[in-house]
């Protein structure tokens, strides 16, 4: 068994660790049929997912953050989104497999997200995966979020690997910026929440993987 070509390895959450969008497409719909409005296709919810809920609220019910109405559907979503945690969501196939070679290899993994602490820490803990990590960064635990440096430079830290040593995995522009910013190997995960038509080559990852067998082949390439 060849061991990780890297000393750390660092997951975006949403889109790229965890497919989270079962959860945010019940959700957001029934928002949406509460109103007497049709459901959103799930493709559409899918490639929206990683921006955020107010993201979300504008993909479903138009309009801006600062406009009349706007931040009362912004806090019903979040509060709904957190009585339906980890309903449907899961880890993305091929996932469990990567994590246990890591930690067979004793090579350690962790978590930096965007999404706060309120629903990551919740999440991870009804998959019984918050035990199996050594980092999660949130949000709210830094001053900066991605794609600042600042929460991959803290994650390496808790993995107590340096940062050039470590690769992160993500599906949005702001986590190969996070990534590069920080000084470490980027891949570019191909199985997550892109938007049609996005060329995630502008990005200027190191790497980019269509799918998790793709990416374990990456970890674990001879070297």
């Amino acid at each position: 068994m060849n061991p990780c070509r890297w000393k750390g390895v660092l997951f975006d959450l949403d889109g790229t660790l965890l497919d989270t969008a079962p959860d945010f497409i019940v959700v957001l719909n029934a928002m949406l049929t509460d109103r007497g409005r049709p459901p959103l296709p799930a493709d559409d919810i899918r490639a929206v997912v990683s921006n955020g809920a107010r993201a979300l609220v504008s993909l479903a019910f138009g309009g801006h953050p600062g406009e009349a109405g706007f931040e009362a559907l912004n806090v019903e979503l979040r509060d709904r989104y957190s009585r339906h945690l980890a309903v449907h969501t899961h880890l993305f196939p091929g996932l469990d497999d990567v994590l246990a070679r890591l930690e067979r290899g004793g090579t350690p993994w962790g978590i930096v997200t965007n999404k706060p602490s309120l629903y990551t820490l919740p999440i991870l803990d009804a998959l019984a995966l918050r035990a199996r990590c050594a980092s999660v960064v949130c949000p709210d635990q830094v001053t900066h979020t991605k794609p600042h440096p600042e929460p991959m430079l803290k994650a390496a830290a808790e993995l107590r690997v340096a940062a050039a040593d470590c690769i992160y995995v993500g599906d949005h522009e702001r986590d190969i910026a996070a990534g590069r910013n920080a000084g470490m190997a980027t891949v570019v995960a191909g199985w997550g929440y892109i938007g049609a038509g996005e060329d995630t080559r502008l990005w200027r990852a190191d790497f980019h993987v269509d799918s998790t067998r793709e990416l374990g082949e990456l970890l674990f390439a001879a070297t």
